[in-house]
C-alpha cells in the first residue's frame, strides 16, 4: 500500500525548503546571466518539468490507475506546468510569461504548500508532484523577479479572463467524467485555503474573488521588480 505524504510532515518541509533554495538560485542566475540564462538552465527546468509530467501519466498507466475522473490535463496546475514548459523555452512571447507568472504563484505555489496528494516520499508520484508543481513556480520567478519580465498592461485582466475560460472547461470535464477538475464538484480531501471559504458552491465564488485580488497583488509585486536595475538581454528577439 503506497503511503500517504502528511501536511507539514518532515518530507513537506524539506520538500518546502528545497523548493524556496532551487527557486532562489535559479532567481539569482537569471540575474546575473540575463536571457544567457534561458540557453542552458531555463530549457534544462523546462525539459525536467516535461519529463515529470509525462512520467506521472506513464506511471499511473503502468499501475492501472489513469482515469479520465482525476488525470485530464483540467486542473489549473495542468496548465501551469504546459505554460512554464513553454515559456521557458519561449520567453520572449509575453503572454505565455504572464499566464506562468500568476497561475504559479496563485495556483502551483498553493499547491506546494497544501499539497493534494496520497503519495509520500519515495514515490514516483511524491517526486513528479513537486517536479512540475515547484517547477513551475521556479520558473515564474526566474522569468519575472530573475529578468525582470513584468507584465504588460491589462494582464491582470487577460489571464483572469483566460482562467474563467479554463474554468468553464474544467466544469464541463467534471460533468462528462464525474470528476473533481478544480475542486469544482468538491473541496480536496486535505488540508486547503478551500477550506475557510464556505461550502459549495460558496467557495467557488470566494476562490474566485481571492483569485483576482492576489493576481492584483501579484502586478503590483512585479512593477516593484521591474523598477529595479535589470540584467542585459543576450537573445535576440526577448521583450
Amino acid at each position: 500500500m503506497v503511503a500517504t505524504m502528511e501536511l507539514w510532515s518532515t518530507q513537506h518541509v524539506v520538500a518546502l525548503a528545497l523548493t524556496a533554495a532551487v527557486t532562489a538560485m535559479l532567481v539569482l542566475v537569471a540575474r546575473r546571466q540575463g536571457d544567457d540564462c534561458f540557453r542552458v538552465t531555463g530549457r534544462g527546468l523546462g525539459l525536467i518539468i516535461l519529463a515529470a509530467y509525462v512520467c506521472e501519466h506513464v506511471v499511473y498507466a503502468a499501475r492501472g490507475e489513469w482515469t479520465a475522473r482525476v488525470n485530464l490535463p483540467l486542473h489549473l496546475t495542468d496548465a501551469v506546468t504546459l505554460v512554464a514548459i513553454a515559456a521557458l523555452w519561449r520567453p520572449q512571447i509575453a503572454l505565455l510569461v504572464e499566464l506562468l507568472y500568476f497561475w504559479a504563484l496563485a495556483a502551483s505555489l498553493q499547491a506546494v504548500l497544501t499539497p493534494d496528494l496520497g503519495s509520500a516520499f519515495p514515490d514516483p508520484l511524491f517526486l513528479t508532484y513537486f517536479a512540475t508543481h515547484a517547477g513551475a513556480v521556479a520558473a515564474a520567478c526566474m522569468l519575472v523577479l530573475g529578468t525582470g519580465r513584468a507584465p504588460r498592461a491589462g494582464a491582470v485582466l487577460r489571464v483572469y479572463a483566460a482562467t474563467l475560460g479554463f474554468a468553464v472547461l474544467a466544469g464541463l470535464g467534471t460533468v462528462l467524467t464525474g470528476g473533481n477538475y478544480m475542486y469544482l464538484r468538491r473541496k480536496p480531501s486535505n488540508a486547503s485555503l478551500l477550506d475557510v471559504m464556505g461550502p459549495w458552491p460558496t467557495y467557488i465564488l470566494a476562490a474566485a474573488a481571492l483569485g483576482l485580488l492576489l493576481f492584483m497583488a501579484l502586478a503590483m509585486a512585479a512593477r516593484v521588480t521591474a523598477a529595479r536595475p535589470r540584467p542585459s538581454r543576450g537573445e535576440p528577439g526577448a521583450t
